[in-house]
């Protein structure tokens, strides 16, 4: 990056523009398992046109770009460029308009999923996407996260009808709108929803939101395997019980969780949590059919969170998995894979995980959104240990292999990053030329988070 692009950075930044090493070394990745690469530089817009301005001069010079939000992201989906810079949102953080008759919202790209609902909690109105860690929304986006409610509320395609998107050159584009519906034109804003960076950078996100439910009741059921649990929340989807979540933690998670979050009064046994949003009749005729099916499935009574504290501490211990694992091992790191699966195909690779874990001789937590056919395989690993690491790209390979034969997906929220770009190939090889194709009209220098998803060349 010569002299002339860092003038002209430090006229639009002033203060916040950095080179330090440590600044650049804290937005070099996220929570993924790549060493870091510190771009030349890190610079923190406020404002649309900042990120205009930003782009146009990158563009101009073929500078080479990656956007940052929380770091939360698991597939080296933010890794740094060494011969560009990173664009940090952190301080495009607020709430732009909230509309509780109309439930819906707009924010800027780094406004956190729990500070919109801290916003929005005497509005009787909430924002339903948790993909457990506290992620940027623009973030989220960009990535087409979901989460533990996906069952009921959907995924960030579902509920997000617009964008502000800034184009690689500059231009600055408004897709969708604040209505439930449009036919106006090609549909843009999923365009860019799991672009992750790579065709623009994302700076505002309209919103749905829905009501908070009147009564919100959270159980856990412990079961003598991972079959009958995995059994059990297929029944509940394939009976149509609008639940609001079923996650599913095996009995190595559930130890690991215990210990972690010091949780009380529950076992190291595969766990189903489950909780329920609606009236009061309604939960209980919907949990009144969910017990007799997980009895039918061995499964235990089930353990109520007894108030709000109690189901927040509950929940907080599914939301902490990922800290959880990493903190088995003094600088570790954990290889977080995920893969999606038609609901009657899901107790199969299930099954097929744990067993091949087993063979690898791996450790292997297991976590499951599972009404929606979606499971988490985390691995901890030593980093110095490089055979372990090459047992957990086999077994990986092996998973995905597994998944696609059960026309499941390589990835049901993570996103593609630098992890799985091989494994895209094997999904979509007939999609890729017509993505490349997208990608080099929008960004005809690739300068947009360039390696990421797919490799142009």
């Amino acid at each position: 990056m010569n002299e002339q692009i860092q003038s002209e950075l430090k006229k639009i930044y002033n203060s916040r523009y950095s080179i330090s090493e440590s600044t650049r070394a804290t937005y070099s990745r996220g929570e993924d398992t790549y060493d870091p690469i510190l771009s030349q530089a890190v610079v923190f817009p406020e404002t649309n046109e900042e990120v205009s301005k930003t782009l146009l001069l990158c563009n101009h010079h073929k500078v080479p770009v990656v956007p940052f939000g929380t770091g939360t992201s698991l597939e080296g989906n933010v890794v740094g460029n060494e011969e560009g810079i990173t664009i940090s949102l952190e301080k495009m953080n607020k709430i732009l308009s909230v509309n509780v008759e109309d439930f819906d919202c707009r924010v800027q790209a780094c406004v956190t999923k729990e500070q919109l609902n801290e916003y929005l909690r005497e509005d009787g109105v909430f924002f339903p996407i948790d993909p457990g860690a506290n992620a940027a929304i623009g973030g989220m986006a960009s990535t087409s996260a979901s989460g533990t409610m996906a069952v009921k509320y959907g995924t960030m395609k579902t509920v997000i009808t617009g964008l502000t998107v800034v184009l690689p050159n500059g231009e600055i584009i408004r897709t969708g709108g604040r209505t439930k519906k449009t036919s106006a034109g090609y549909n843009l804003t999923n365009l860019f929803i799991g672009s992750e960076g790579t065709l623009g950078i994302i700076t505002e996100v309209q919103l749905r939101l829905s009501p908070i439910p009147e009564s919100i009741m959270s159980a856990v059921c412990h079961f003598p395997n991972l079959e009958d649990a995995v059994k059990t929340a297929q029944q509940v989807i394939q009976y149509g019980v609008p639940i609001a979540r079923i996650e599913m933690l095996n009995r190595d998670q559930m130890e690991i969780s215990i210990n972690y979050s010091k949780l009380n009064d529950v076992k190291a046994l595969p766990t189903l949590f489950f909780e329920f949003h609606g009236s009061e009749v309604s939960n209980k005729e919907n949990i009144k059919i969910v017990e007799d099916l997980s009895n039918d499935n061995n499964g235990s009574s089930f353990k109520w969170a007894k108030d709000l504290a109690e189901r927040n501490k509950l929940w907080q211990a599914r939301w902490d998995v990922y800290y959880s694992v990493k903190a088995l091992i003094d600088n570790g790191r954990v290889y977080s894979t995920d893969v999606c699966l038609p609901i009657s195909k899901i107790t199969e690779c299930v099954n097929y995980a744990e067993e091949q874990t087993k063979k690898f001789g791996l450790r292997a937590p297991m976590v499951g959104h599972l009404g929606d056919g979606n499971f988490h395989v985390l691995l901890p690993f030593d980093p110095k240990k490089k055979e372990t690491y090459t047992k957990i790209r086999e077994f990986n390979d092996l998973l995905i292999k597994k998944a696609l034969k059960l026309n499941g997906t390589i990835t049901g929220e993570h996103g593609v990053g630098l992890h799985k770009k091989e494994y895209l190939l094997e999904q979509h090889p007939d999609n890729i030329p017509i993505m490349k194709s997208i990608k080099r009209t929008l960004d005809p220098n690739s300068i947009m988070n360039p390696g990421k998803i797919f490799d142009l060349n």
